[in-house]
């Protein structure tokens, strides 16, 4: 299971929106097969390892990362499959959440005479496949907040003078590589603060979206800065319907959303309104305002956390008011990895409220 859960990492940022698996077949204690999801579209990793097998599949036990589909989508049900092919044992990690599976997989299989064992190695598979159980369970995005900051609790200035983020062995850290995302989430205030945008530019089949908040002037100045092929992705976000000192330019995709009290974007319905368009996971990295938004309100799933061997003494905190008054309030990122690089500290983990160790997953 191991083996087939590190298969299944190589269809990172190419399965979206399905999960990522990997499967092996193995039969009288020797490999017969493995298989992965590659791509969405493609097929999945438990018909790649019984095709490889051919006739010897029957009667050996079959390793899945996540319970086999039961559903014709791009591909048919995985589940026709593994009955048809004589497989007699399939070891599962975890329930599929996708409300057409979801159990019918596994409860098919034992149906026919397969026999079924499942939750081996579950907690890292839910863990690989985080946005997937996010998504699925609550058609929200899967949320990840990214805050760079110097020594001293400060992110960087707001001109073109602080544009370049830390680095190190020339590659921005962290980055969309590190965990692909459907979009990019950013506020155009401030715009010039922003890191490079060129990975939102990238060749590869996947081609994220980039959602812009703020008011028009601010909108208009940041389009003009986007290659012609980001723009075709970018989304403006307003608050309520779009008039007056809020239009955006023409061409673009627009969402209006709710609005909070101050008139500003209400986060929960951005997200939302998100989910609705198919977006399973979100990168945000904002200013201040945006990030305390989204904290408060608990909508933050991960942090990536930057801290950098810089001493700015001056520009703004990374979070803003969170409107925490005591210790009992706080946030605690739990579950955290830390990663030493050159040019600074990447912490990652998952925040939570003080006193409770669920996490936004």
């Amino acid at each position: 299971m191991r083996l087939a859960l590190k298969l299944a990492e190589k269809g990172r940022g190419k399965t979206s929106p399905n999960p990522m698996v990997g499967a092996v077949v193995v039969k009288k204690g020797q490999m017969l097969a493995t298989g992965y999801h590659k791509k969405f579209g493609g097929p999945h990793a438990e018909a790649v390892a019984i095709k490889a097998c051919g006739q010897t599949a029957k009667g050996a036990t079959l390793y899945t990362t996540l319970e086999p589909c039961c559903h014709f989508g791009k591909t048919p049900p995985c589940t026709d499959l593994i009955i048809q092919s004589g497989i007699s044992k399939v070891v599962c990690s975890a329930i599929d959440p996708n409300p057409r599976v979801n159990g019918k997989g596994l409860k098919q299989l034992v149906k026919k005479g397969v026999q079924v064992k499942l939750g081996l190695l579950e907690e890292e598979s839910k863990r690989l496949n985080e946005v997937h159980f996010k998504y699925m369970t609550t058609r929200f995005p899967f949320v990840v907040l990214k805050v760079a900051q110097s020594l001293d609790g400060r992110i960087l200035r707001q001109d073109k003078s602080s544009r370049r983020r830390p680095k190190t062995n020339g590659t921005r850290l962290p980055s969309s590589k590190d965990q692909p995302f459907d979009a990019v989430l950013l506020d155009a205030d401030g715009w010039n603060a922003y890191p490079d945008l060129t990975f939102l530019a990238s060749a590869d089949s996947r081609q994220p979206k980039l959602i812009l908040l703020g008011a028009g002037s601010q909108i208009a100045g940041a389009v003009k800065e986007l290659p012609e092929n980001i723009r075709d992705r970018t989304i403006v976000v307003t608050a309520g319907k779009s008039t007056g000192a809020n239009r955006t330019p023409k061409g673009l995709t627009t969402w209006a959303v709710g609005r909070t009290k101050d008139g500003k974007v209400d986060p929960v319905s951005l997200l939302k309104r998100a989910g609705r368009e198919g977006i399973s996971s979100l990168l945000v990295d904002g200013r201040p305002e945006l990030s305390a938004a989204l904290l408060k309100r608990n909508l933050v799933d991960k942090i990536w956390y930057l801290i950098s061997p810089q001493i700015l003494a001056e520009g703004e905190e990374p979070f803003g008011d969170l409107g925490i008054r005591k210790v009992s309030q706080c946030k605690i990122v739990r579950n955290c990895e830390f990663k030493l690089y050159k040019d600074g500290i990447l912490a990652v983990g998952y925040p939570t409220q003080a006193g409770s160790r669920k996490t936004a997953m």
